[in-house]
C-alpha cells in the first residue's frame, strides 16, 4: 500500500466547490487553493502505519479522563472532530484538525518529510503562521528555520517537551512556544515502570529465547533480579517523576529523588521519599536511576564521561525524558564495560536516529522508538489540547499558564518553572525524517 507521506489541505470560508477553487498537483497529493485562507498551520506528524490507515483497533474505546492528579482539567476545546482512541498522531490522523481548520478558513499542511535539503517542511515553513510538532517525531525549529519564517507566531508541541525549538531564537523573534502540559505524563510514567521491571527481570532476552524456540532458563535468570529493596532514584520529580515514584511505592523499593523544587513534606512521608539536593551525589547509591527532567542548556549531556563513573557499578539507567541528556557513546561504552547493567528508554537524538546510532546495537538495552507518550490514550488528550491552544490563538484569548513555555519573548508559565534559556537543537541536522 502506498504510504501517504504528506497532505496539503486548503480550507476556505464559504464551502466553495473544488472546480471553483481549482485543483493543483504537488509531489505528494492534490491540494485545493483559495484566496480566502486566513492562517497557515504547518503540522509535522510521523508516517502512517506500514500496514495502512486506518488500522484495525484492538479496543473499541478508551477510559475518559477529565482531571489530572494535580487538579488541572484535561484539555477543554469547544469540540473535537475525532473519536478518542483513534490513531491521530500520524500523517493521515492529522490530529483530528481538518474539519476545525476548514470550517474556520485556515490552510493546513500535514507532512512527515521534515529533514534534509528540500524537505516538505522547509518548503512550507516560510509562510506558515503556526507550526505543530510532536516530540516523538520532532520538527527541529532551529534559529535558521525561525529566521526563514517571518509570519511564524507560535510553535506548538503536540505533547510535552519543547526542546526541539531553539528557545533563544524563539524569544528573539517573539515566537511563542507552548505545549499540552500533563497530557501524557502518566503515559510516560507507566512506560518508565515497565522498562525498570523489564531490565531488572531481564525480560527482553528471556522473551527472545522463547521466540527462538528455546527454554534456556539459566541463560534467562543469570541477569534477573527482584526490584524489591532496590534503591530507585529519579532525577526530577515533577509530573512524570512523581508519578513514577507513586507507581513504584507498592513494590517496596527505597525511593529517592532530586529536584530543584522539593516536594511537600506530606508527599515525602506518604511515599517514604528521600530527597537529594544534588543528583550527582544521589546516583552514587542508586540501583536504578530514571531521568525525568527536561532537556535544556543546563541538562544537555548531564550523563557524560565524567558523571557515568559516579553511578554504582551494575546500575540500571532509564531515560524516557530526552536522548540528549546522555552522551550516546558514553552509554554504549558503559554497557559494554559493565558500568551499567542495562539502559532502556524511548528517546534518542536526533529523532529519527541514523542507522549507525550506537544505541541500536549496544548490549543489554531495552530501547524502542519514541512511543511512551503517544499511546492512543495520550493522543486523544494532546490532540484536544492542540485544538484548545489554536482556538485561543484564533479568538485572541490567553492559553493556559501551564501550556506556556515562551510568551511574548520570555520564558513563561511551565517554561519559567522548568526550562532555562538556551538552545538544545544543535546536531539535529543528522535526523533522518525524510520521505523522499
Amino acid at each position: 500500500m502506498v504510504l501517504r507521506l504528506a497532505k496539503t489541505l486548503v480550507a476556505r470560508r464559504g464551502r466553495q466547490s473544488a472546480c471553483k477553487a481549482g485543483l493543483l498537483k504537488t509531489g505528494f497529493r492534490s491540494f485545493r487553493s483559495s484566496t480566502a485562507v486566513t492562517d497557515k498551520v504547518l503540522c509535522v506528524l510521523y508516517p502512517d502505519p506500514s500496514t495502512g490507515f486506518p488500522p484495525s483497533y484492538a479496543r473499541d474505546s478508551i477510559p475518559k479522563i477529565e482531571i489530572y492528579p494535580d487538579g488541572q482539567t484535561t484539555p477543554t476545546p469547544n469540540s473535537i472532530d475525532f473519536n478518542p482512541g483513534e490513531l491521530l498522531g500520524c500523517v493521515s490522523g492529522e490530529l483530528g484538525l481538518r474539519k476545525f481548520l476548514e470550517d474556520n478558513g485556515h490552510e493546513l499542511v500535514v507532512t512527515a518529510d521534515k529533514d534534509g535539503d528540500g524537505c516538505e517542511f522547509d518548503a512550507h515553513l516560510k509562510d506558515a503562521h503556526y507550526v505543530i510538532s510532536q516530540p516523538f517525531y520532532p520538527a527541529y525549529i532551529t534559529a535558521d528555520r525561525i529566521a526563514s519564517a517571518p509570519n511564524l507566531r507560535a510553535a506548538i508541541t503536540a505533547g510535552i517537551g519543547s526542546d526541539h525549538v531553539d528557545l533563544d531564537a524563539a524569544m528573539k523573534h517573539k515566537v511563542d512556544v507552548c505545549e499540552v502540559t500533563f497530557c501524557n505524563s502518566i503515559s510516560v510514567s507507566e512506560h518508565v515502570v515497565m522498562m525498570i521491571l523489564s531490565l531488572v527481570r531481564n525480560y527482553v532476552p528471556s522473551y527472545q529465547w522463547i521466540k527462538q524456540g528455546g527454554w534456556n532458563i539459566a541463560d534467562c535468570v543469570q541477569r534477573s533480579y527482584d526490584v524489591e529493596g532496590m534503591k530507585v532514584g529519579t532525577v526530577a520529580a515533577g509530573r512524570i517523576g512523581l508519578a513514577v515514584l507513586k507507581r513504584l511505592h507498592p513494590f517496596d523499593c527505597k525511593l529517592h529523588y532530586c529536584d530543584r523544587h522539593r516536594l511537600p513534606r506530606e508527599i515525602e512521608e506518604r511515599y517514604s521519599l528521600t530527597y537529594w539536593n544534588d543528583w550527582k551525589e544521589m546516583v552514587k547509591e542508586m540501583d536504578v536511576v530514571t531521568l525525568n527532567c527536561p532537556l535544556h542548556s543546563e541538562t544537555e549531556h548531564m550523563v557524560n564521561a565524567d558523571t557515568i563513573n559516579l553511578f554504582k557499578r551494575g546500575a540500571y539507567l532509564i531515560n524516557t525524558a530526552r536522548g540528549k541528556l546522555c552522551d550516546k557513546h558514553v552509554i554504549s561504552k558503559a554497557l559494554e564495560e559493565g558500568q551499567l547493567a542495562g539502559y532502556a528508554g524511548d528517546v534518542w537524538f536526533p529523532q529519527p536516529p541514523p542507522s549507525n546510532h550506537p544505541w541500536r546495537d549496544m548490549p543489554w538495552h531495552g530501547m524502542t522508538p519514541h512511543t511512551s507518550g503517544t499511546s492512543l490514550s495520550a493522543q486523544a488528550r494532546y490532540a484536544a489540547g492542540v485544538r484548545e491552544i489554536l482556538e485561543c490563538y484564533f479568538n485572541e484569548t490567553s492559553i493556559r499558564d501551564e501550556y506556556q513555555i515562551v510568551t511574548d519573548g520570555a520564558l513563561a508559565g511551565t517554561g519559567a518553572h522548568s526550562y532555562s534559556e538556551g538552545n538544545a537543537t544543535s546536531g539535529s541536522e543528522e535526523a533522518v525524517g525524510s520521505t523522499k
